[in-house]
């Protein structure tokens, strides 16, 4: 990891129960202890250079991004990419196709706080990324 890239919450552990759904390596720290009485969850993730996730939607719910370190990118179906950097805020309604993650050259850190469940569809494709 890059000596300029510095988080406010620990990386956390390799995300192996999400792997499938990342192209690169992430991490994730779950900030906010199970408690049956919540049903929001709130995680720092970490994304390697390149490193990005699956186009999906959170149904039943939202996700809230809040950027705290590196670059990276999020982008909504139809739409174009935006540069995050910290301190933005990207706010996802229920049922919007999207994907998250890191530029080709940073470290990304976001915490995302989220409402119901996630539907994986499919990878981002090369083409796509790569003309970021």
């Amino acid at each position: 990891m890059s000596s300029t890239f510095k988080q406010i919450f620990a990386q956390g552990k390799t995300n192996v129960n999400y792997a499938q759904y990342f192209i690169g390596q992430s991490y994730l720290n779950n900030l906010v202890a199970t408690d049956e009485q919540i049903d929001i969850d709130v995680s720092n993730v970490t994304f390697e250079p390149g490193c990005h996730n699956h186009w999906h939607r959170h149904l039943h719910g939202y996700q809230i991004l809040l950027v705290t370190a590196g670059q990276g990118w999020y982008q909504e179906a139809g739409q174009p990419a935006r540069l995050l950097n910290p301190g933005d805020t990207v706010i996802i309604h229920a049922d919007v196709k999207h994907w998250h993650g890191a530029t080709k050259d940073s470290w990304f850190s976001h915490i995302a706080i989220t409402k119901g469940h996630s539907e994986w569809l499919g990878p981002v494709s090369d083409q796509v990324y790569d003309k970021l």
